[in-house]
């Protein structure tokens, strides 16, 4: 994994090798090890580059074919590279490094944009054609490698990271206000927007084909689809058949020149991937954990059961409070923004890890495409609960819930069935946006008082989910679901977390649940095998895990990678946030109403309400504003 940058003039003006030096120079973090800028004519292609594959200087990017007419720089993986270049030699390539990168170049003058066919990985990349004189920009098909661009009247840039593209004084900062909008909805960013209206990020699974005077075209070049109508198969088949799909995806993942190891959290998903790798190597698995000194959310018992059971070399990180007060250097790595509390984890991992290790596997992703969020159990328990007459939810259940005392532990009951009751008001799959809201549409309007005159900040996220749910490519309600959170949620949030925070302390993070052809399995699989009677979320992966992990470890109820960031605001942080978001801060701003957000505060503080993650989510945007507006 590395660091890749770009710039494309469409008139007669030179590239600056400077500003694309400082470009790549912006990105070291992700790629310590080496770094190369490429110019030719209009283009200039940058790379900051971390190891994995052929550490010799023979793996340098960009790279070239043989002529030179073909230059790549690359982020990402691409693991099936060594059946691909022995094609490509048969075919009469020649190759000069062991690496996977230089695949992409001869694969690319052999089928042109087809080869994007052939690739299992992650990746993006820029690619320019000096024949064609045309920039082919490619982002994987589940979006676990990000890639942002920011398409200028004379000029495009493009990087793996904001931040690259924000050297060019050219580009301006201002800010998107539909994005603001959905930020506040979600504390999240969907893609393509950015909070800087004039940078846009590609979607996963899609291109961009930019000619030499500017022209492009975005094109959608994979989408997962649920085949429901797939021929039947005995539910024993299905299993054996996943678990070979997953032994062969961890088995491409375990190809390495340098050390590498687990994350383990003691959950099934984690566990698993622990427990496939065990069977892959000769010596221990290298795993790690974080730990909590509040025990409602520390989840090292179970992962040390993990490590026992597979003979694993484990290793522990304990955070606390005071490990939050980095959030301004998470903001700098995150910077779209994202306001997942659970970044403060993964950098701690990933910083623990980083010293034996310089690439890891995560269980990440399972979750979508095996059906492993409460919320679509809570999808046919809201279509029971909308059975009641509406009087008794509004005037009976509404009040008892909100009568509830808050709680500060980890997925508290309060908090869910609060965020239950007024989801299951709207319609079946508005209900699946309501869940994921922090602000809703009147907390917003108050909030973005100062700026509610101007049309995007008045962007309702329940369209925006409507939209995708018009799209999905199923009929079947829990496959809806699964599709739009495959294309949404987690892209966005959940994969962006794992890039930025591992990538801020240069190690590798590959993810065996997202190899397309698990994705693509899963999707086929019957809704049933993923979610068993509404009660076994899922149910295929705990099928093939079960007599290999600890019972209790398949048993245990999902309970995330949460912070206990309440009670942190609540006390340790208390002094911090409160001068982030004081009056004078938030009027600074000109976004926000400072009598809202005082009320959030003092709601919070006094146990009334807990507003953790809504307050997260403002002190997020404050040091945002602060770091890269100011």
């Amino acid at each position: 994994m590395c660091g890749i940058a770009g710039i494309l003039h469409f008139d007669d003006a030179p590239i600056d090798s400077d500003l694309l030096r400082q470009m790549a120079d912006r990105l070291a973090h992700r790629g310590p090890d080496d770094h190369g800028v490429h110019v030719d004519g209009p283009v200039g292609l940058a790379h900051r580059r971390l190891a994995i594959l052929d550490l010799s200087p023979a793996g340098r990017q960009p790279m070239c074919n043989e002529d030179r007419t073909v230059w790549v720089t690359c982020n990402g993986e691409i693991y099936n590279f060594a059946e691909i270049r022995r094609d490509l030699e048969a075919r009469g390539h020649i190759f000069r490094s062991r690496t996977d990168t230089e695949v992409i170049v001869h694969a690319y003058e052999q089928w042109g944009l087809d080869c994007l066919e052939r690739f299992n990985g992650m990746f993006a990349f820029g690619l320019w054609d000096s024949r064609r004189k045309r920039l082919w920009l490619v982002r994987d098909r589940i979006g676990i490698k990000p890639l942002f661009y920011a398409h200028q009247g004379r000029f495009l840039l493009f990087g793996s990271e904001i931040k690259a593209l924000l050297c060019d004084p050219r580009l301006g900062r201002e800010v998107d206000d539909e994005a603001l909008a959905y930020y506040l909805a979600l504390n999240w960013m969907p893609a393509p927007h950015t909070l800087f209206s004039r940078v846009r990020q590609l979607l996963p699974g899609h291109y961009l084909l930019i000619e030499r005077d500017g022209r492009s075209q975005d094109v959608e070049y994979w989408r997962l689809e649920f085949k429901e109508d797939s021929v039947h198969k005995p539910r024993r088949a299905w299993i054996d058949e996943f678990d070979a799909l997953m032994e062969d995806a961890i088995r491409l993942r375990l190809v390495s020149d340098v050390p590498f190891g687990a994350f383990l959290s003691g959950g099934i998903d984690s566990s698993a991937i622990s427990y496939w790798m065990s069977r892959n190597l000769s010596a221990p698995v290298k795993t790690f954990t974080i730990a909590f000194d509040e025990s409602s959310y520390d989840e090292t018992p179970y992962a040390r059961m993990v490590a026992r059971r597979l003979g694993a070399k484990h290793h522990e990180r304990t955070v606390t409070a005071d490990a939050a007060q980095i959030l301004p250097q998470l903001v700098w790595h995150a910077e779209e923004p994202t306001a997942d509390s659970s970044m403060v984890s993964m950098y701690y991992l990933a910083q623990e890890a980083r010293r034996r290790v310089t690439m890891v596997l995560c269980g990440d992703g399972a979750d979508e495409i095996l059906a492993g969020y409460e919320t679509y159990q809570a999808y046919y328990a809201a279509c029971l609960y909308r059975l009641l007459p509406g009087f008794i939810r509004r005037w009976v259940v509404g009040p008892l819930v909100g009568m509830l005392p808050v709680s500060h532990a980890k997925i508290s009951l309060d908090f869910k069935l609060r965020q239950f009751v007024a989801g299951a008001e709207y319609s079946a799959e508005d209900a699946h946006a309501a869940w994921r809201m922090i602000f809703d549409a009147e907390a917003r309007k108050g909030l973005l008082a100062p700026v509610w005159n101007r049309p995007g900040v008045r962007s309702d996220v329940v369209d925006l989910y409507r939209s995708y749910f018009g799209r999905a490519a199923a009929r079947h309600p829990l496959n809806r679901m699964l599709w739009v959170d495959t294309r949404l949620y987690l892209p966005n949030d959940m994969l962006l977390k794992v890039d930025r925070m591992t990538m801020s302390h240069g190690l590798e993070a590959r993810v065996p649940f997202l190899d397309h052809r698990v994705v693509e399995f899963c999707a086929a699989a019957p809704p049933a095998l993923k979610m068993k009677r509404f009660s076994t979320k899922k149910y295929l992966l705990k099928a093939v895990m079960k007599h290999r992990l600890p019972r209790k470890i398949i048993r245990r109820k999902k309970e995330g990678f949460n912070q206990p960031v309440p009670r942190w605001i609540a006390s340790d942080l208390k002094g911090f946030v409160l001068d982030a978001l004081s009056p004078a801060a938030v009027r600074d701003m000109g976004i926000l109403e400072p009598k809202t957000v005082g009320r959030l505060l003092e709601d919070h503080f006094h146990g009334r309400a807990d507003n953790s993650h809504k307050i997260w989510g403002l002190l997020t945007l404050a040091l945002w504003w602060k770091r890269f507006l100011c």
